[in-house]
């Protein structure tokens, strides 16, 4: 009852800061599950930023629902005989939300600016670009320095997402404070913690497609506390709604669920090599991470926290994907055999701390991990935290063992890369293995998807002897909807797009 209580007092507390910060007519309401990163996609790593930027920022390049690539700011391209160059034909007649005209040099300015910066975090993503021309205004060529299949998937997220070129020189602080693109909504204010807002912006190239005038992303970690506000009508979009609410969900007429099965996954990062996390037992041996990963039953994992509705997994490709390892499937439970391991590694009752988020779904996570893990001989202390503070403890090697989750790419590269390879920008821990290198590198080389499935199955079966990470399942991504929001989409990699949302009256 105490619980039950607290919920609704915060739901109140909701609903009047709501209000307070939604005076526009036509506000779209969106309860977010954590609090975004910093909305600067040189410097963002995070899901919820993600979520955000979309709305607030075009890309060169985007992808439908079957994970083709489709136009963006790029209306066509096309890749040089050798594959050593892509051309990009920009589209016309596209203005910044500071009145900047969108053309070729403003591509060059934030490509570079996304190799160079010294905050910025898309460096080992983009380093296979060495050069970008700019033929003409409508024109760029960006020039490789060997063949790069993932380019295009690049293009489709952050490192394809284009801000003003009039703020690019201003301060890292400077650009997060008032970030400027070419999207639909341009921003307006941040409060950390409660809201992000955003109005329609009237010059963008598409805003006949726009249907909310504004757009208030709120902050709202716990799942049941987004349940509330949606039910209660504070909020038109609940983002991931725990499996446990579907039902409750479905049997409100006045609520829509939308469901798709998702690119996206849950992963344990480890702290290898990168001080002072790294002293840890994860840190000094591969077979005490192997053993918790025996450890773990990931089926019952799913079956306990979210009522069977996602995917157990152990690899960053979906099981069953064209990519994903079929030797590696998801097996049984071992604790026999996780204890064989320790007593290998010679750290029989291993002790750790886990970062997990601040919602009540990640703390159910890392409670039943820590509960089957005990029975290893694990000793797994919970940290929760929120998403920024997470990130910046793991990129100072503040951590031993960090919880987190990936929207997915189309790109198996974009899966995989960023966690795994020596310079992954998310590999805090500082995991390499020259031998993965090679596998990533020889992938990403080759245009042909058939010719690419061997180097990513050999990705994950080094992986499964490194363990520098673990991932747990696969999501289906579920939001709830107010009856009178039409025209979303949902999208494998848990990212609504804006155009063609309205809201009924």
């Amino acid at each position: 009852m105490l619980k039950r209580a607290r919920i609704a007092l915060f739901a109140a507390l909701a609903a009047t800061s709501i209000s307070a910060g939604a005076q526009a007519a036509g506000t779209l309401r969106w309860a977010l599950d954590q609090d975004p990163d910093v909305l600067d996609p040189a410097r963002s790593g995070s899901y919820g930023d993600r979520i955000v930027t979309n709305w607030m920022c075009d890309q060169l390049l985007d992808v439908n629902a079957k994970l083709d690539f489709v136009p963006g700011l790029a209306t066509s391209w096309e890749w040089a005989a050798d594959n050593l160059s892509l051309t990009l034909h920009l589209r016309p007649g596209v203005v910044f939300q500071d009145g900047e005209k969108f053309n070729a040099a403003a591509v060059k300015a934030n490509i570079d600016r996304y190799q160079n910066d010294r905050l910025s975090l898309r460096k080992a993503e983009l380093k296979p670009v060495i050069g970008v021309e700019t033929p003409d205004d409508l024109t760029v060529k960006l020039l490789l320095s060997r063949p790069y299949a993932p380019l295009l998937s690049l293009l489709a997220n952050r490192p394809g997402t284009m801000m003003s070129p009039r703020i690019l020189g201003k301060t890292g602080d400077e650009i997060i404070a008032n970030p400027v693109c070419s999207g639909p909504y341009k921003f307006v204010e941040r409060i950390a913690q409660d809201r992000i807002v955003l109005d329609k912006f009237a010059g963008h190239w598409n805003a006949a497609a726009m249907g909310p005038d504004r757009v208030v992303f709120l902050s709202m970690v716990d799942s049941t506390i987004r349940e509330v506000n949606l039910q209660a009508g504070n909020v038109e979009i609940h983002n991931r709604v725990a499996p446990t609410d579907v039902a409750a969900v479905v049997a409100n007429p006045k609520l829509k669920l939308l469901s798709i099965p998702g690119l996206g996954f849950q992963i344990l990062s480890f702290n290898i090599n990168k001080p002072p996390g790294a002293a840890s037992p994860l840190g000094q041996s591969a077979l005490v991470r192997q053993a918790l990963d025996k450890a773990i039953d990931r089926k019952a994992l799913n079956e306990v926290v979210f009522e069977g509705r996602f995917v157990p997994s152990n690899q960053t490709e979906p099981p069953g994907g064209r990519y994903w390892n079929p030797a590696l499937a998801v097996g049984e439970r071992d604790v026999e055999g996780a204890k064989a391991l320790l007593r290998q590694a010679g750290i029989p009752h291993p002790s750790f701390t886990l970062f997990i988020g601040t919602d009540s779904v990640n703390a159910q996570i890392g409670q039943v991990m820590q509960s089957m893990a005990a029975e290893a001989g694990f000793d797994i202390k919970l940290e929760a935290r929120d998403g920024l503070s997470a990130l910046q403890s793991e990129q100072r090697g503040e951590f031993q063992a960090a919880m987190g989750i990936w929207s997915g790419r189309p790109d198996p590269d974009g899966n995989a890369a960023i966690w795994y390879s020596c310079n992954g920008f998310l590999n805090w821990g500082q995991y390499c293995n020259k031998e993965m290198d090679a596998a990533l590198e020889a992938g990403a080389a080759l245009t042909d998807p058939d010719k690419r499935v061997p180097f990513y199955r050999k990705v994950a079966a080094i992986e499964a002897q490194d363990r520098s990470h673990m991932v747990l399942f696969h999501f289906t991504w579920l939001w709830g909807l107010n009856e009178k929001v039409e025209g979303v989409a949902p999208m494998p990699d848990g990212i609504l797009r804006p155009a063609g949302v309205r809201l009924k009256n």
